[in-house]
């Protein structure tokens, strides 16, 4: 059967003009992409479950997101046709810790990964270990647009839209499905793309998050696609996204970016941005920290500058990101009130690398 479908694709591409053999080529190769993305997410599970043996289990869980469809007034923007009808099926990871008690309560951190197109990856492991090791419950959704799960699941982004709606979808499971979660004690936090969905759960569901953290957060997508180049903006405007440019509806991408929604935040929110940042600049991050100081927000932020590591800066192993997640971790602990909130770099390296488990 292999070589029955490579032969008539060979005579597919003969039977083409040159132009569209290019173009066959092309979506063969972009197709191709997603079998090579479910490649790399099923080492990547190994990867997660060897790196945290001994401190969580690990736990793939399978869920249905909101409804599709215009007339639920979930998205903020349009659906393409093909994906209007039904429920969503979703993926999140679920970590706890190896030695919980099921008769204690514990808080639950939600984790959203960043990428326009990205999964939740073990680029995170050291912040999930320094996660477990304070007694947090993680649960980290891979909304809609995520890698790795397959074309339809990839085209049915819908970035500052229904992605949020999958995101308080894991939440909502968590809460309602382990007794042993708080649901008076849920936070939520994330870098980038993350960011942006951290502060647009807070914006829509004020009630159900605690505190929230938003790392280098994308801000304001009309400023940021105007100084991008156009490849980058072209992931916005294909048919099965946005479809539409900023110049033919601005509107729709003012919706999508916090900085055009800050006059709801109800929520503790701490904010960082580094100036040496050339992804999510300073500058798009200052749009929206000078909406919520417009609207008079009482929010925490910082303004790193010119720290080494650029846009991951506090996520890389360096010491200045270690220092600045201990810091994070202090703001979301002072609402959370974990078991063991980590107050220095020599109890954040016994759990998150030595190893000592």
């Amino acid at each position: 059967m292999k070589y029955l479908f490579q032969i008539s694709v060979l005579m597919l591409l003969l039977s083409c003009s040159n132009e569209d053999r290019l173009q066959t080529l092309e979506d063969r190769v972009r197709d191709n992409r997603h079998e090579f993305d479910r490649t790399q997410k099923m080492v990547d599970e190994l990867l997660w479950i060897e790196r945290l043996r001994g401190m969580a289990y690990v736990d793939k869980l399978e869920l249905v997101g909101p409804p599709l469809g215009e007339d639920k007034n979930i998205s903020l923007g349009s659906l393409h046709p093909k994906y209007k009808t039904g429920k969503f099926r979703i993926k999140a990871y679920a970590f706890f810790p190896v030695e919980f008690d099921s008769q204690t309560k514990y808080p639950l951190m939600v984790l959203p990964h960043g990428g326009v197109h990205s999964n939740f990856n073990t680029f995170y492991i050291h912040i999930v270990r320094e996660l477990i090791a304070q007694g947090y419950i993680v649960v980290a959704p891979e909304y809609r647009g995520s890698t790795g799960f397959g074309k339809r699941f990839y085209e049915s982004i819908d970035y500052g839209g229904l992605e949020n709606e999958d995101v308080k979808a894991c939440r909502d499971y968590m809460v309602e499905n382990y007794p042993f979660v708080d649901s008076e004690r849920v936070g939520i936090m994330g870098w980038s793309h993350g960011g942006m969905i951290t502060v647009m759960n807070l914006f829509a569901y004020p009630d159900d998050y605690v505190v929230g953290f938003a790392g280098v957060p994308v801000s304001d997508l009309i400023y940021r696609l105007t100084t991008k180049n156009q490849r980058y903006r072209d992931l916005y405007y294909v048919d099965y996204h946005i479809g539409k440019t900023i110049e033919e509806d601005s509107l729709e991408y003012q919706r999508r970016s916090p900085a055009y929604n800050a006059g709801k935040l109800q929520t503790p929110l701490l904010i960082h941005t580094n100036t040496s940042d050339a992804d999510v600049t300073s500058d798009e991050v200052m749009r929206l920290i000078s909406a919520l100081k417009r609207e008079s927000k009482d929010f925490d932020y910082k303004v790193f500058e010119e720290v080494d590591g650029g846009h991951s800066f506090d996520r890389l192993d360096t010491r200045i990101g270690k220092e600045v997640r201990l810091d994070i971790y202090a703001h979301m602990g002072q609402y959370l009130q974990p078991l063991n909130t980590l107050t220095s770099l020599d109890e954040l390296n016994k759990v998150s690398y030595y190893f000592n488990r």
